[in-house]
């Protein structure tokens, strides 16, 4: 399943999507209020992800804020502090997706188009196929993750390079790159994922047992003084290993290639239009867990 999936999420449809991401990216902006403070988490790293996910699975833009508000109350059950009234909302929003996608499915197999969605159903591996429900799960992941991080670490991005003053060339197109990964490090929208271990093991001292409940620390380890020196300053010019902010291992988030594109395009072309931005209010942290992100970005540009 997932060697299918990791398959699809690298493939040319991701790639594709880049001039219409481009193009997005400007049509937003045009629509940003023209001399006032706008709030740039919902005019525009909420859009971009939700957009570019109809886009991909081949469904209708119209749909971006019926997908937003399934996505918002599924992955409200995996944050603290979740009531029987949430519980019941993430269901019936997961049920409606289901249905949603259970027709789109279905027409796809007798009419597959130029989209993920009909690349998934015809993707194989060893003779296995997925099934409709394996599909319905990798496109509920694809909505949660590819969504709801991806907006944070667009948003983080931004206040990032705003607050350090990062000099324009690190945004070239022969920098954003490295100068992504670099934000992606320094604060990513992931602090803290639970792991469990499938064998016995020792590790800094501690002993653990199968079937143990681990956190990973995840921005912990992007600020390891071991694997990069000076870790607590933001240096988008930095070499070292690659961060975890999208996980590791057999747990690595196949929605990662999507992210990146998503945040190598739309921050270089949000500076390029303004080359004044500027924070407006100061940014506030929202009280979220699993999820680091912001309750607001205001800028002015």
């Amino acid at each position: 399943l997932r060697k299918l999936v990791m398959r699809a999420f690298t493939s040319r449809e991701i790639k594709a999507l880049a001039p219409g991401l481009e193009t997005l990216c400007h049509d937003l902006i045009d629509a940003f209020p023209q001399d006032a403070p706008f709030d740039l988490l919902t005019d525009y790293c909420t859009q971009v992800p939700v957009i570019a996910i109809c886009r991909l699975l081949g469904v209708p833009e119209e749909m971006a804020p019926q997908l937003l508000d399934w996505s918002h109350k599924m992955v409200a059950m995996y944050q603290a502090r979740r009531t029987r009234e949430t519980e019941e909302a993430a269901s019936r929003a997961s049920s409606d997706f289901s249905a949603f996608l259970t027709e789109y499915i279905d027409a796809r197999r007798s009419d597959p188009r130029d989209d993920l969605l009909s690349q998934l159903i015809a993707a194989e591996e060893a003779g296995e196929k997925l099934s409709t429900e394996e599909l319905i799960t990798t496109c509920i992941l694809l909505l949660n993750a590819g969504h709801e991080a991806t907006v944070h670490a667009m948003a983080i991005a931004v206040k990032t390079l705003l607050e350090h003053r990062t000099p324009k060339t690190a945004l070239a197109p022969d920098a954003i790159d490295q100068t992504i990964e670099e934000t992606l490090r320094f604060d990513p929208p992931l602090h803290m994922f639970e792991r469990w271990a499938i064998e016995d093991f020792d590790a800094v001292g501690h002993s653990f047992k199968r079937g143990d409940k681990v956190m990973c620390l995840l921005g912990a380890a992007n600020r390891d003084p071991v694997a990069y020196p000076d870790p607590h300053s933001f240096d988008p010019s930095r070499k070292g290993p690659v961060n975890v902010a999208f996980g590791g291992g057999i747990h690595f988030c196949v929605g990662a290639p999507l992210a990146r594109l998503e945040l190598q395009i739309a921050i270089p072309k949000l500076f390029a239009r303004f080359t004044n931005l500027r924070i407006a209010q100061p940014p506030q942290y929202a009280n979220l867990y699993h999820f680091h992100g912001l309750e607001r970005l205001v800028l002015h540009s």
